[in-house]
């Protein structure tokens, strides 16, 4: 015991995490386990499990940690920027980390609250870099500003994510990822005005 220190808070929660996050980047989400985070983290189960209810939301937490944001594409074009943003994330979702991604996608199922754990990655979060690329392309004349909206902003994206979640694709080819983008992406955004109101009753 001489020399050492008893790790409580967040000095014993980071250890936790880069212990999973050392464990998923080795093994996945299925080689993920309590027993191999807290032994390599040098602590025992208990402590994972007061901060991490089970091995889904402890996978969550260290996904997070893995996922880094990419640089903002600006090409000069609505087009270039689309496809460049659908090209990142083809290779994030085609990436060992994207794997990881996916498996844990697979495992939280129907269970909203995990799913909404993940929404700094794929939801709400999401959608950033897709408004501001848009945004640009309204400011250009490229874009209608109806288009400004976080569905509408991120159908790509959503229709890239079926690729690999309802097809199983390893990897988008780069003629499904151009096809996304000069057949639905910008006829929608191009194309979009507000909605007709409703004809007046006599």
């Amino acid at each position: 015991m001489a020399g050492q220190t008893r790790r409580r808070g967040a000095a014993l929660e980071e250890a936790i995490l880069r212990a999973a996050v050392a464990e998923l980047a080795e093994s996945g989400y299925a080689g993920l386990t309590m027993d191999k985070v807290a032994t390599r983290a040098g602590t025992n189960k208990n402590a994972i499990y007061r901060r991490w209810p089970n091995r889904l939301a402890l996978g969550i937490a260290g996904y997070k940690q893995l996922a880094k944001a990419a640089p903002l594409p600006d090409t000069g074009e609505l087009r270039g920027d689309v496809l460049e943003l659908l090209r990142q994330a083809n290779r994030h979702w085609s990436s060992p980390l994207g794997a990881v991604l996916r498996e844990l996608l697979a495992a939280a199922g129907g269970a909203t609250e995990f799913l909404a754990q993940l929404q700094d990655q794929s939801g709400d979060a999401a959608a950033v870099p897709w408004l501001t690329v848009l945004g640009r392309a309204v400011a250009r004349g490229e874009a209608a500003p109806e288009a400004l909206h976080p569905r509408v902003a991120t159908v790509a994206m959503v229709l890239l994510r079926n690729e690999f979640v309802v097809r199983g694709v390893p990897t988008a080819p780069d003629d499904v990822l151009v096809e996304i983008v000069d057949e639905v992406y910008l006829p929608l955004v191009r194309r979009r005005g507000p909605s007709p109101r409703p004809p007046r009753s006599p």
